[in-house]
């Protein structure tokens, strides 16, 4: 079992304690132990589809008798009126998780179809699409899952795995070149290290020090098209900062390497999904 299964197995643990309790007590009361159903999965709304592999994951550890039959596979678009997945089993196990199994394939299809929509717009440009760390607190892993799947590309997982200076530790350090000084005394395991500038005096600043990647703040498309001129390809260059669907385009024609749009998890319109039990 790989890292990533064994933190979505606890996340899964936790999610079905939360809302199941000691038990599903309409289920229970309405659903005798032994009767058996089958539920589909529907979509109301057209999208991109993500999260079957996790709800596969949830049956097989919790409900081994529950069986999935899909229909589409995580990645493909989808429009209304699909059939996603048929799902049989014990009615009471189904009933239970259908809450949770609707609330993970929703959000992370709402991710995966958003971050598909950002990618078009710029197809055929050199620009990457990125998330953030703007996720909802505990789903992070899920979140940069879907954004995958969507065809972005995942920034820094956590604050652990690379360096990103930041305003306010440049403010803290006085300036971005000790901001950057102090980052590299520290850095023994040679993390990349990115560097955010306000302004192209700034960036002049940071094109005379050792970065893997500078982020451009805020600025506007003409500042952008400055300062990957003025970089001239030595160093990767990242936007950031009120990028929507409507100028990422002209974002990404400045010549930009990387786009991180906080949006994609931070804003998430989850995709309209229902599960239907029909008579088996």
């Amino acid at each position: 079992m790989n890292e990533f299964e064994k933190a979505t197995k606890k996340l899964l643990s936790r999610a079905l304690l939360e809302d199941i309790g000691d038990g599903d007590i309409t289920s229970i009361a309405i659903i005798q132990k032994k009767d058996r159903l089958k539920g589909v999965i529907i979509a109301k709304q057209d999208g991109c589809i993500a999260g079957l592999g996790v709800i596969r994951l949830m049956f097989s550890q919790f409900y081994r008798d529950v069986t999935m039959v899909l229909y589409c596979e995580d990645g493909d678009e989808i429009c209304k009126g699909k059939r996603i997945a048929e799902i049989r089993g014990c009615g009471r196990d189904l009933l239970a998780t259908e809450r949770l199994m609707l609330n993970i394939l929703q959000r992370m299809s709402g991710i995966a179809t958003q971050t598909r929509n950002f990618v078009e717009r710029i197809r055929g440009t050199n620009a990457i699409i990125l998330d953030t760390r703007k996720t909802a607190p505990g789903l992070r892993k899920l979140d940069k899952l879907a954004v995958r799947i969507g065809g972005g590309t995942n920034h820094r997982m956590g604050l652990f795995d690379s360096y990103l200076i930041k305003e306010n530790h440049i403010e803290a350090a006085g300036s971005v070149t000790e901001a950057v000084r102090r980052v590299q005394s520290a850095n023994f395991n040679k993390k990349p290290v990115e560097v955010e500038v306000r302004s192209l005096q700034e960036l002049k600043q940071a094109l005379t020090l050792t970065v893997d990647r500078i982020l451009l703040d805020n600025m506007s498309t003409a500042e952008m098209k400055k300062a990957v001129k003025l970089t001239a390809r030595r160093v990767p260059l990242e936007a950031s900062g009120n990028i929507t669907l409507e100028n990422v385009r002209q974002v990404a024609e400045t010549g930009i390497d990387f786009i991180s749009v906080g949006s994609l998890t931070h804003s998430v319109r989850s995709l309209d999904l229902s599960f239907i039990i029909e008579k088996p």
